[in-house]
């Protein structure tokens, strides 16, 4: 097997988070090198508070979107995924941006109609600017104490939480934009703060049967990707956390049958690290069935990418499996496209088929 086509692979299943939007030199020749995906994500501070800080919603414009997507896109010399959080009731990385949506509580009395199209709406001004991921829905249904999904999920009644996330999911991926219904399996109830702390879901077959009951509702939607979240749950695998679980993103792929993109949890968060360095991680959230791995610029990409490569040298990784999660990546950024002109047309997996896209660069 070609080694250029597993380096390029090897590069492909990771997605770099940067915080602001100027893609450094690392981040360029990792685009250059195979990478397809970028999430413009928020600084810790910003997530903690829910909101985006007051210098960047004054700052940021909707040009400088648009210009890092064709600079990433010029770097791959393909389409690649531009990703942000843009949650319901959360963390909104596109704030004024883009046409506001309301708050979880007066989302409860709008109509399935309504959210839709207010999604859409959203959504569409979003992909104007180059943006074609959001990691957003949470469908997490919070029972009990939850501080890390504190203002950011739609509450404790699945039927409620699936009702309003397929009405977004619907919305969003109508307007072009892939969705990413998140975290699976749900975590019901979590006292830690996973990206600091190693985090564990207590035993509650019934609190997460009403979680999977809303993943399975997403999926029949047609939700273009899911992410497996940070948290261990015991009675699925009580050593590693969902997103570096076989047992846990087999539940999602064999039992409940989906078979779109499967993104994996910020891996440098303590939980998912769980005493490991983040290139064995890498190589764990492989090896368990995930195809796109979320981590920080800054975490040393040219080394995630070798030890990538050493592990399908050395056994520990299937070469086949790299290759199909590259694959199944590169499908969703698009990367069957038709040059036409000065753009590119873009074909992008949505409910119920492709919608194809025009993207100019």
């Amino acid at each position: 097997m070609p080694h250029d086509e597993l380096q390029r692979a090897a590069r492909s299943v990771l997605m770099p988070a940067i915080a602001g939007l100027a893609l450094d030199e690392p981040v360029r020749r990792h685009l250059q090198a195979g990478g397809v995906s970028v999430l413009l994500g928020e600084t810790r501070d910003e997530y903690l508070a829910r909101r985006m800080s007051f210098e960047r919603r004054r700052e940021e414009t909707d040009a400088q979107f648009s210009a890092i997507a064709r600079e990433a896109a010029v770097c791959a010399a393909v389409p690649v995924l531009i990703a942000v959080d843009q949650e319901l009731g959360g963390i909104q990385r596109l704030h004024g941006l883009v046409p506001g949506m309301p708050a979880s509580a007066e989302l409860t009395h709008m109509s399935t109609e309504d959210i839709e199209s207010r999604c859409y709406e959203m959504a569409s001004s979003a992909r104007v600017m180059g943006v074609n991921l959001f990691l957003a829905p949470i469908v997490d249904v919070v029972t009990g104490a939850n501080p890390w999904l504190h203002q950011r999920n739609l509450g404790s009644d699945p039927v409620e939480v699936a009702r309003i996330a397929c009405a977004f999911i619907r919305g969003v991926q109508r307007a072009g934009i892939i969705a990413t219904a998140k975290h699976f399996p749900g975590h019901p109830q979590l006292e830690q703060d996973p990206a600091v702390e190693q985090a564990t879901v207590p035993d509650d077959a019934v609190a997460l049967r009403g979680g999977l009951d809303v993943f399975r509702q997403v999926i029949a939607a047609g939700v273009g990707a899911i992410m497996p979240g940070p948290a261990v749950f015991p009675a699925l695998d009580p050593q590693r956390s969902a997103s570096t679980s076989a047992a846990v993103i087999g539940l999602l792929r064999d039992t409940l049958g989906f078979e779109g993109l499967i993104v994996s949890d910020d891996l440098d968060a303590v939980s998912i690290l769980r005493g490991n360095s983040i290139a064995d991680t890498a190589v764990a959230a492989l090896n368990a069935g995930a195809h796109l791995l979320l981590v920080s610029a800054e975490a040393g990409l040219d080394d995630i990418a070798q030890a990538i490569l050493e592990a399908v040298t050395d056994g520990r990784l299937d070469a086949q499996r790299l290759l199909a999660a590259a694959h199944t990546v590169r499908v969703h950024a698009g990367t069957s496209r038709a040059q036409v002109d000065s753009g590119l047309y873009v074909s992008y997996p949505v409910s119920g088929g492709h919608l194809t896209r025009r993207v100019m660069i």
